[in-house]
């Protein structure tokens, strides 16, 4: 391969000194003698010579001016014959990787599989075979986080790989538990990947992780604490949890991340604990389905007495629904 991207345009296009050199040449009739040009300008002559701004004239030592027009054709004619290069070349990759690929499809699989399902042990495997896969996804990804977005330091890594899979037509919905709403890192990862076309939603029950790529293959952790997982190709299984997530996700509700990004998680937690009492729930269950502790929920339940001027849950409760009411 003779040409790429970064190789393309000329090495030195008109920097700031360039263009005002050559503007001044111009503003001299569009000639100038090379004895005239002032100290230090050597470099910028040197480019504007080597872009065909400049053209000299030994037989007078002088240089002149050229007509930018021509050099934009010239450079046009060059990008063009090297872009009719780039595309045959892209045309012909498949069959440069070809040997490649069926030696890719061809490989044995790892030890310990077993029908259509593998277990995989160890969260380095497991995130190895994860990223595998995630390589290779052509149209979808979907995926159930209980506990929020993966941690900080991958989540410039994980913005990369979604812009460029977006970029290709990809789509991506992930579900997270109610309480990642009060998580810092992953509402700001969310802000992010809502932002460049992620769909991201949070469900207001206990959910399990799952991860489904393009319908056809499904890792989910065998163990609580998340060093086992299996790899499921079944068909029929595939499609049971594509279904429950479908189901999942109808029941979750959207969130404004970005807004969320930029507002105060304590304001946030305070009005999910109203909405949530006032429909009803107890402290036990707010606590539950935000994640929070019953301490945390009570803090938030007390501030709300104090605002509402109410005695009694019972009577808290009752006000924040009829609040609720009048503003529905």
């Amino acid at each position: 391969m003779t040409d790429t991207p970064a190789t393309l345009l000329p090495t030195a296009l008109p920097d700031p000194a360039a263009r005002a050199l050559y503007l001044a040449i111009l503003r001299e009739g569009g000639r100038v003698r090379i004895a005239d040009i002032p100290p230090g300008d050597e470099g910028t002559v040197q480019a504007l010579l080597e872009l065909g701004l400049l053209k000299p004239y030994i037989s007078d030592g002088s240089l002149s001016a050229v007509d930018p027009r021509s050099v934009t054709a010239r450079i046009g004619t060059d990008l063009r014959a090297a872009g009719t290069r780039l595309l045959k070349q892209a045309e012909e990759l498949p069959d440069l990787f070809g040997d490649l690929t069926a030696a890719y499809d061809s490989a044995p699989r790892r030890p310990g599989r077993s029908g259509t399902t593998r277990i995989i042990e160890g969260m380095e495997n497991i995130r190895h075979q994860i990223s595998q896969l995630s390589e290779e996804l052509r149209q979808e990804a979907l995926s159930v986080h209980p506990g929020g977005a993966r941690p900080a330091d991958a989540a410039d890594d994980t913005v990369d790989h979604v812009r460029r899979f977006l970029a290709l037509g990809g789509s991506i919905r992930t579900l997270y538990e109610s309480g990642s709403r009060l998580h810092h890192p992953t509402v700001r990862l969310a802000a992010r990947l809502t932002e460049l076309g992620c769909h991201i939603r949070v469900a207001p029950f206990s959910v399990s992780q799952v991860m489904i790529f393009d319908r056809a293959v499904a890792v989910v952790p065998t163990t609580s604490d998340r060093a086992s997982a299996a790899v499921i190709e079944d068909p029929a299984v595939v499609d049971f949890l594509v279904r429950d997530f479908e189901l999942h996700w109808q029941d979750a509700e959207g969130v404004n991340w970005s807004a969320l990004a930029a507002g105060s998680t304590d304001a946030s937690a305070h009005e999910q604990v109203a909405r949530l009492l006032a429909r009803g729930l107890t402290q036990r269950a707010i606590a539950t389905r935000l994640g929070l502790s019953e301490r945390t929920v009570a803090g938030h339940i007390a501030r709300l007495r104090e605002l509402h001027d109410a005695e009694t849950l019972f009577q808290l409760g009752w006000q924040m629904r009829g609040a609720r009411d009048v503003r529905t």
